[in-house]
């Protein structure tokens, strides 16, 4: 336990600039686990993106209706896009491999399904907050990349 008294210290090569904890003594534990959490949201998001793009890998033409539905023609190129992009993405973001492009590429996919429920099935927020997180999450690894628990680290990238 740190002594209450000592100035907070983040660990070492963690940024300095964060406002301390409320609570001092739990200051080295998110320091220690700052990483841990990072790892943990990608793997996450790749996994789920995984699921949810596995049933249109296994058809991928069929989602063409919905994606001329919403402008995107011809839709035998948008549909298998569409599943590749959603699977493949999660695949990769689950191995930390080519960590930012492949979330901004779910990220721009992910800001279509905002725009499609918002404003093309008229649902506003409350359809599209779930596509809004998402994209937030994507956005964060498109910004930041991965981190040294990635495959992109071991091949120095």
């Amino acid at each position: 336990m740190t002594n209450p008294t000592r100035p907070y210290t983040p660990a070492a090569g963690h940024d300095t600039t964060r406002p301390r904890p409320i609570v001092p003594a739990l200051g080295r534990l998110y320091g220690a686990l700052d990483t841990a959490a990072e790892t943990v949201l990608r793997v996450v998001a790749g996994v789920v993106l995984i699921a949810h793009g596995f049933p249109k890998i296994l058809d991928p033409m069929g989602s063409i209706g919905m994606v001329e539905s919403i402008g995107f023609y011809p839709g035998f190129i948008w549909s298998p896009a569409l599943a590749m992009t959603e699977f493949l993405g999660g695949v990769l973001l689950v191995l930390g491999l080519l960590t930012r492009p492949a979330a901004f590429a779910t990220m721009i996919v992910l800001l279509v399904t905002v725009w499609f429920h918002w404003i093309h099935l008229a649902q506003g927020y409350a359809g599209a907050e779930f596509s809004i997180l998402w994209s937030a999450i994507l956005f964060f690894f498109a910004i930041r990349g991965a981190n040294r628990h990635s495959v992109d680290a071991l091949i120095g990238r």
